[in-house]
């Protein structure tokens, strides 16, 4: 009796201490993955707003201001942000190890921003944001200069007769009245199409040859930006 008891027993404490180590994994967790955190770097960009005015910040003079720029990152590390000035092409760069640093600019200027981080022989940068830093008594704004998406920079492409070139614009107003497409086989080109509604154009190709083109973008109060000269060579 004393010898049945004891096999009893000792299978309760079997089944017991496996159903207490179970407990504590959930289903479809690997035991072996607990406690490994992502290594991935991924930076957010937090502030100054994307497309946004700025208006926060300590004004410094009529003509600078200091402004906190912040972003978020998966992990710490090195952080280097660089800040263009999208009318004079002049830019800032930082290093920090701080996720928020404070950068004099000028006011009532627009700028372009974005962040790297390297840890551990990675690095990883974030996307470019646009904005505008608010200065006194302006009451319009530019638009900010387009964002050419398509073709790339120096891109060499296949095409037969026609390309597309696509772009993207933004104003803080809200208020863009149209574009002007400047493209040709001239370093300065020539316009091509004016005061379009739409962020596409095609434009006719010859292979083997290089072309250039730009986006003005115009509001409705007579504002206008320049996307800059870009150029990309047909096949």
């Amino acid at each position: 009796m004393r010898q049945t008891l004891c096999i009893i027993c000792l299978a309760f404490l079997i089944f017991g201490c496996s159903k207490s180590s179970d407990d504590n994994i959930e289903v479809g967790e690997n035991p072996t993955d607990i406690g490994n955190e992502g290594t991935d770097l991924g930076v957010e960009l937090f502030f100054p707003q994307e497309n946004m005015l700025c208006n926060e910040g300590t004004n410094l003079t009529p003509y600078e201001s200091t402004v906190f720029f912040e972003w978020q990152a998966n992990k710490s590390g090195n952080y280097k942000i660089v800040i263009e000035n999208l009318s004079t092409g002049a830019i800032i760069e930082r290093e920090t190890t701080e996720d928020i640093i404070p950068i004099v600019i000028q006011r009532a200027t627009a700028y372009s921003w974005y962040v790297q981080t390297k840890s551990g022989g990675k690095t990883e940068q974030s996307a470019t944001w646009q904005f505008y830093n608010a200065g006194p008594g302006v009451q319009s704004y530019a638009p900010f200069p387009a964002v050419i998406n398509a073709p790339n920079m120096a891109q060499s492409i296949t095409a037969t007769t026609a390309v597309t070139l696509q772009w993207t614009g933004n104003d803080v107003d809200d208020d863009i009245a149209g574009y002007d497409v400047y493209f040709g086989t001239n370093s300065t080109p020539s316009l091509f199409a004016g005061d379009i509604s739409a962020t596409e154009s095609n434009v006719p190709v010859t292979s083997g040859t290089i072309y250039y083109w730009k986006i003005i973008t115009k509001d409705s109060l007579g504002n206008a930006s320049d996307s800059g000269i870009f150029q990309f060579r047909v096949l």
